[in-house]
């Protein structure tokens, strides 16, 4: 990784796209510290107590810290986020996204962009009006009426407009995936506090502590087996051989070639994990706009919104955690499933096999080939689903205890398939510029 970075400053070109990239980054990292306008600042210095559990903190994470300072940035790219797997969802079931998914080419991408964008938008203005409600009720904002909702809520859309700008350049014009750098970006800015929380361990009242210096190596040990199995698992894969026989092109004999298809146990990457935390954490969301005094009553709606926010919060009992831990481990394996079969299909990968005149050795073409494919497919999933469940939910389990870490495993999945993505980027620039180099001598 060092030395694919090295080697991509000394690259004139490479170093014009990573300088980009970065300017853009400062941009964002600035403007999470600007706050929206009609806000009390005394009153918004305490949101940083409320933003670090429940339903916001996984928001206020992936903002850098800007929802709980409430600032242009609060809601991040995270209207984009849901608006891509809107469309991605409706593409399986509308035909004509699906066509132009397929067959749309560029010109069909920049549709499927434009429709992301404008379901972006709707999706920031009741996401603006989410939060103008949530918070109207303990004094954030300065007046009530229509002309404070507006500015407020014109704010953070214009704020995620920017930065599903920001992140179209850094895609076009930088280095990496610009949605993906940008919530790098946002995660990786949490990384001091969580240095300091874990520092903070050793010392007790200014005193020595010998049990939280023990502690605070635990879960720095943790932590690094915690990265070393997301790195295990993202580069892991299943490797099916493939064999094509020889044919004739042109009037030349191509001789057989021998390929294999790669099956990684972790190619929903984080999506089931956000598929997963918005369904858990969306019955809380809706009982907070229509009641934000919940946490103060009794009842049955009380019990839902504890069962939603139980594994983000400290406040609730053990049963809540467990049974909200379940659930989730069910939901994250359940979506792990499901978008994986809808990023590959068994049965269009074996007909594309069919259709080039090839086989998998000891495998009939046709049907069997999809039925050991998705036989495969099943076990390799299972095993991408449970690991994603298991570094979702022991990070849950520590902040249920009281432990905030700052971040947990969803946070580090992300980092590190972001490091991976980029590392595999730049490599390919280098190659690519190391060959026109070549082919110019």
């Amino acid at each position: 990784m060092f030395k694919t970075l090295v080697n991509a400053f000394k690259t004139p070109e490479i170093r014009k796209k990573l300088f980009y990239t970065l300017l853009l980054l400062i941009i964002f990292r600035i403007g999470c510290f600007i706050t929206i306008p009609m806000v009390n600042l005394e009153a918004v210095s305490q949101l940083g107590e409320t933003s670090s559990s429940g339903i916001t903190g996984l928001i206020n994470i992936i903002s850098g810290g800007a929802f709980s300072r409430l600032s242009i940035f609060a809601m991040s790219i995270t209207p984009y986020i849901t608006a891509s797997i809107i469309v991605q969802l409706l593409g399986m079931i509308v035909p004509a996204l699906e066509r132009l998914t397929k067959e749309g080419g560029e010109e069909g991408r920049k549709k499927i962009d434009r429709i992301t964008k404008i379901i972006s938008l709707v999706l920031a203005v009741v996401e603006g009006l989410g939060i103008y409600f949530s918070y109207q009720m303990n004094g954030i904002f300065i007046g009530t009426g229509f002309q404070t909702m507006a500015v407020v809520i014109l704010s953070l859309v214009a704020g995620t407009s920017l930065l599903m700008w920001v992140g179209d350049k850094i895609t076009s014009r930088g280095i990496g995936n610009g949605t993906s750098m940008l919530i790098f970006a946002g995660i990786v800015s949490s990384i001091p506090t969580a240095i300091t929380s874990i520092v903070g361990l050793v010392t007790v009242n200014g005193a020595f502590d010998t049990k939280g210096l023990i502690f605070a190596l635990l879960i720095v040990f943790g932590i690094l087996l915690l990265v070393t199995g997301v790195v295990f698992v993202q580069l892991a894969e299943r490797r099916i051989p493939v064999q094509y026989s020889k044919k004739v092109v042109g009037r030349k004999m191509v001789g057989a070639q021998n390929t294999h298809i790669p099956i990684k146990p972790a190619m929903a990457s984080v999506m089931p994990i956000i598929f997963a935390s918005s369904f858990m954490t969306f019955p809380a969301l809706i009982i907070e706009l229509i009641n934000p005094q919940i946490a103060n009553t009794q009842g049955f709606w009380r019990v839902v919104y504890d069962l939603s926010i139980a594994t983000s919060s400290s406040n609730v009992g053990w049963n809540y955690v467990i049974i909200n831990a379940v659930i989730y481990l069910l939901l994250i394996i359940g979506f792990t499933y499901f978008y994986t079969y809808a990023t590959f299909n068994p049965l269009e990968v074996a007909a594309n096999i069919k259709r080039n005149g090839g086989f998998i050795p000891g495998i009939r073409a046709g049907k069997p080939t999809s039925d050991y494919l998705s036989s495969v497919l099943s076990k390799v999933v299972l095993f991408g689903g449970i690991f994603l469940a298991v570094i979702a939910i022991i990070p849950m389990f520590a902040k249920a205890t009281g432990l905030n870490t700052a971040f947990g495993g969803s946070s580090i999945l992300i980092l590190v398939g972001v490091a991976i993505e980029l590392e595999q980027q730049l490599e390919s620039l280098l190659v690519m510029r190391h060959y026109k180099g070549f082919l110019n001598k």
